[in-house]
């Protein structure tokens, strides 16, 4: 049977109009009018003024750390339920991360343990240099909560969108309000230019900052003048036109991935031992994916039974991210706790139990736009049939 992918990109068509355009005009370097039009477009859908197209989602984090400064001696606040590449920039620049954990309401950043560890932090005197909490897969964290408790200790919040998108914020669109918004167009993310990330921000000294660090910290001279240390991080003007014609479809991509929710919702929700994802009534998420968890000893399987019975089919699933304080790199699990050439990183995490669950039991289930609802059913029922035996399996799922 075919191949069913986790979130494979899924184009419109209408790409192809602006890759034309790139290469009628010959700009294919890094630099060109489809990186400045595709900066436009998205500060006029986001509402955030300031953009800067970047090669990743990680390169706009490392951009924006750089900013404010950020070095040796200092910690960074992150969450610990998230994607590497949210916190490998802090360590880019010589500082440690410090994980807070996930609360079972949204599995978000925990506000509540947030708010616990800076008023300690402040009481010895030594407050963290930024605090980054990530939109776990397509749902907003609770930004005002968060930016309430930074404020309060004059702390710059970077919010991790990289994959939410489209997702919104009691109305706002998921990043916007912080001093700076990191998003992702890797090939997964519900909008891609196969590779390539976006820094956005209102502060435009931090935007005009972040270009001339990404182009290599190029001073202004006929020959080339460095007084700084920048980077290769532009975005390609081929690559750009391409976020041109994904970001016509956001919307569109949206509703498809909230209705791939339902579907896996009506079908599974009542099925002894699976729950989903929450969305808190202040998120409305883009679903990039839809997670789901497992407590085996009442669906009788658990999760990586699931994976693989779903795999045996043909069919790509995945777990949840495993935490960062798990990870060998940290001084986690695994490799004797060692990173792979001996080596770990300065950390500590806030909390941990409920992050730990989450990966122990959740499920990302595939959640590709262009899959059909024949797809839907037959992802459906490998779930169904590695649990408990169901007389009729197939009764559960929606036809």
């Amino acid at each position: 049977m075919k191949r069913i992918f986790l979130s494979p990109p899924h184009m419109s068509g209408k790409e192809l109009q602006f890759i034309h355009e790139a290469f009628d005009s010959n700009y294919i370097a890094p630099l060109g009018p489809q990186v400045n039009a595709f900066e436009k477009e998205f500060s006029e859908r986001t509402g955030i003024p300031y953009a800067a197209a970047l090669s990743s989602g990680t390169a706009a984090m490392h951009l924006a750390l750089r900013y404010l400064g950020i070095g040796p001696g200092d910690e960074v606040f992150a969450s610990t339920l998230t994607f590497i590449g949210s916190v490998t920039p802090v360590i880019f620049e010589g500082a440690s991360p410090v994980f807070i954990d996930s609360d079972r309401a949204s599995w978000n950043m925990d506000t509540d343990l947030l708010a616990d560890e800076l008023e300690q932090c402040y009481i010895k005197g030594k407050l963290p240099k930024a605090v980054i909490p990530t939109d776990l897969y397509g749902q907003c964290a609770d930004y005002d909560r968060i930016a309430a408790v930074c404020e309060l200790y004059q702390i710059p919040l970077i919010i991790d969108s990289a994959e939410s998108l489209g997702a919104e914020y009691k109305g706002r669109c998921a990043g916007k309000g912080a001093k700076a918004a990191v998003y992702s167009f890797n090939g997964n993310k519900i909008i891609t230019t196969s590779g390539g990330g976006m820094l956005a921000s209102e502060d435009k000294n931090l935007i005009d900052h972040a270009r001339f660090l990404s182009q290599q910290a190029r001073d202004p001279a006929p020959h080339y003048e460095h007084t700084q240390i920048g980077y290769n991080y532009r975005m390609s003007n081929i690559l750009a036109a391409i976020g041109r014609g994904q970001l016509q479809v956001l919307d569109e991509r949206v509703k498809r991935k909230r209705e791939i929710f339902d579907y896996y919702y009506n079908a599974l929700n009542d099925i002894p031992g699976i729950e989903f994802m929450p969305e808190p009534s202040y998120s409305k998420s883009n679903r990039w994916l839809t997670v789901i968890l497992i407590t085996p000893e009442i669906f009788g399987a658990d999760r990586e039974k699931v994976r693989l019975a779903l795999e045996a089919e043909n069919i790509e699933s995945r777990p949840v991210w495993k935490p960062m304080h798990m990870q060998p790199v940290f001084g986690g699990q695994g490799a004797e706790g060692r990173g792979q050439r001996g080596k770990t990183y300065k950390t500590r995490v806030v909390g941990g139990e409920v992050a730990e669950d989450l990966f122990a039991r959740g499920l990302c289930l595939p959640s590709g736009t262009a899959m059909t609802d024949d797809d839907l059913t037959r992802i459906v029922n490998v779930i169904l049939g590695a649990g408990f035996p169901f007389p009729d399996s197939s009764r559960y799922a929606k036809q």
